[in-house]
């Protein structure tokens, strides 16, 4: 059986896999999946299911590849399974073994492929779904990683591994409240157990509460002091509280509790983050470096063809490439410091910046002297990856920089911002179009809207408010509200005009979601957009329209600040924890109120 073979079973889950694409590494909560589907209890049931299969031969294949995989030689367990399937393709312990194999050697979506075939063929297939519930979990898939779980429980009822599990995809979906129903008996019956309080309390983080949160973080740590994700999670829920200060703390505390690369990696960059938060701004911008560590899944690996620029190298008369990464709406906040690497650069230097497609226009516009390129990412057997494309001829290069490492240099303190009112261009042209076209809208201050980001899951929608809270917002006099909210948002739009009475108005001949160059102008052409921080509101600021914030107690992007000092020209209104949002939302009313009085 060869690989090509294999790579020829067709799933929805395999596509999806390959389709999915990080666009930003994210602090993130750990209580993820538990368990390791090449454990010694796994192999060992494998190893007896292999000795039980009537061709002898086939059987000592298999047990070789096992015990090749039990000295942790994934490479030479993928070759024996995979001249066992030779022998017979419909073999399903061998699919398993095979699946293994390739999950431990970083090919995960030929391991989905294995794990699937295995699922089809295997009589008793418990294990398999537990394995490849862990691997969608891994690769961001919640929804296919809760129905394997679920499978996995039906096969080995009251399990606390696929309770667990089961619990973290439900949490994932935004499904808080089912995550707490499958954890509650389970808690009920063994109270003793860290795990579940653990995820108990990302359970909480997801739904805002931050205070419960520690509770439960509390009780795990009471039960297993040296458990770091419980240290890592505790640092997560008192940044939701606004202390930063303990939140570090417990940061370096689940550092060293922790061996695990991958988990070391992603507490590093969340450490990071904190000392971004606490203001500690040169220090922050050093350690935010670990956000490319390979140990991370999620961290993208770039395809470049010159020397990676490092702190210590002068800029002056070379040919930089920058690579623009994170998501769309960090693309565009980083970009903040452009203008100073093309001074340091000098006129003897050149900048090639690679930024997302949609941007192309906008940045070519705002650095008429730069040479801006699409950057393309794929995802690849569950990895990332970044590359340019379109530069054919790297020879002219000197050095590349992903944008974010130029910080370190460009932005070490919070007086190093500039006070600029814009950094980017929009089109004069579609500004002045807009606004003509707003002549249509309601009559009073033209307000951009915005209330979620596209991808809303269990971590970052507790970032954003219940649609209703924006009630006392949406229902100030005077005000002419304009819809900017890309994606689905239909459902709001009817409920805001049913119960509160107020028309959000659509701007007509725009998609909010790929017209980013007339996005920004629209915005521009706006007297304020107001809302959280997401991509359009980047681009707003970007671009000099004003524009109020609401953010997080500690929202690191402040800088340890009341400001935002990305805009100069943004306001925040800032929330003392997740939970609720009303008092902010009461302030941001206020405020509105007071903009139409003085509007007229």
């Amino acid at each position: 059986m060869s690989r090509n073979r294999s790579s020829q079973i067709s799933s929805s889950a395999l596509i999806m896999a390959e389709e999915a694409v990080s666009q930003a590494v994210q602090l993130g909560l750990k209580a993820t999946a538990v368990g390791d589907s090449a454990s010694t209890e796994a192999l060992s049931r494998l190893n007896r299911a292999a000795n039980e299969l009537r061709n002898q031969d086939t059987a000592r294949l298999l047990a070789r590849a096992i015990a090749a995989m039990q000295n942790r030689d994934f490479a030479k367990g993928e070759k024996l399974a995979l001249k066992a399937l030779e022998r017979d393709g419909m073999l399903g312990v061998a699919w398993h073994v095979l699946g293994i194999a390739r999950e431990k050697n970083g090919d995960f979506a030929g391991s989905m492929k294995c794990y699937e075939a295995a699922l089809k063929l295997l009589p008793n297939h418990g294990a398999v779904a537990g394995d490849l519930g862990r691997l969608a979990s891994r690769l961001d898939m919640p929804e296919l990683a809760a129905k394997f779980f679920v499978h996995y429980l039906n096969a080995r009822p009251g399990d606390l591994e696929g309770t667990n599990n089961l619990a973290c995809a439900l949490r994932d979906l935004n499904r808080c409240e089912e995550a707490v129903e499958v954890l509650r008996p389970a808690i009920q019956e063994n109270p003793e157990q860290p795990l579940l309080w653990n995820t108990l309390g990302t359970v909480m983080c997801s739904l805002g509460d931050g205070v419960t949160a520690v509770t439960f973080f509390d009780e795990t740590l009471r039960l297993a002091p040296t458990f770091g994700r419980g240290y890592h999670n505790r640092a997560y829920a008192k940044l939701d509280l606004g202390d930063v200060e303990g939140a570090l703390i417990d940061c370096d505390a689940a550092i060293a509790a922790n061996d695990s690369p991958e988990e070391l990696a992603t507490m590093s960059f969340a450490r990071s983050t904190i000392l971004l938060a606490l203001g500690r701004v040169a220090e922050g911008w050093k350690a935010y470096e670990a956000r490319l560590d390979p140990a991370l899944i999620e961290a993208p690996r770039f395809s470049f063809e010159a020397p990676r620029w490092t702190p210590d190298q002068p800029l002056a008369g070379k040919h930089l490439m920058v690579c623009a990464e994170q998501g769309l709406g960090d693309e565009v906040m980083f970009a903040n410091l452009v203008p100073d690497v093309l001074t340091a650069l000098g006129p003897d230097g050149h900048m090639t910046l690679a930024v997302e497609r949609r941007l192309v226009p906008l940045f070519e516009r705002s650095f008429p002297q730069i040479t801006v390129i699409k950057h393309k990412t794929v995802s690849y057997e569950g990895r990332v990856y970044r590359g340019a494309p379109d530069i054919e001829d790297w020879s002219g290069i000197d050095l590349w920089a992903p944008m974010a490492s130029l910080l370190e240099v460009f932005r070490p303190t919070v007086e190093s911002f500039p006070a600029k009112d814009r950094y980017l261009t929009a089109d004069p042209e579609r500004v002045a179009h807009w606004r003509k076209v707003l002549e249509g809208a309601p009559k009073g201050p033209k307000v951009g809207l915005l209330w979620k980001s596209l991808k809303l899951n269990g971590e970052r929608a507790r970032q954003f408010s219940p649609f209703r809270l924006w009630e006392p917002v949406l229902k100030t006099p005077g005000v002419s509200f304009i819809n900017l909210q890309y994606g689905d948002c239909a459902e709001e739009i009817a409920l805001a005009k049913s119960e509160f009475g107020v028309e959000i108005w659509q701007p007509p001949g725009i998609d909010l979601k790929q017209d980013l160059d007339d996005v920004a102008a629209l915005s521009c052409a706006l007297d304020l957009v107001a809302g959280f921080s997401n991509a359009t509101i980047n681009l707003a600021g970007a671009c000099g329209a004003p524009i109020w914030l609401l953010t997080g107690a500690a929202a690191w992007t402040r800088l340890g600040t009341d400001a935002y000092p990305w805009y100069p020209q943004a306001r925040c209104f800032t929330s003392p924890d997740y939970q609720d949002w009303g008092p902010v939302m009461e302030e941001a009313a206020t405020a509105l109120v007071e903009l139409a009085s003085a509007r007229g």
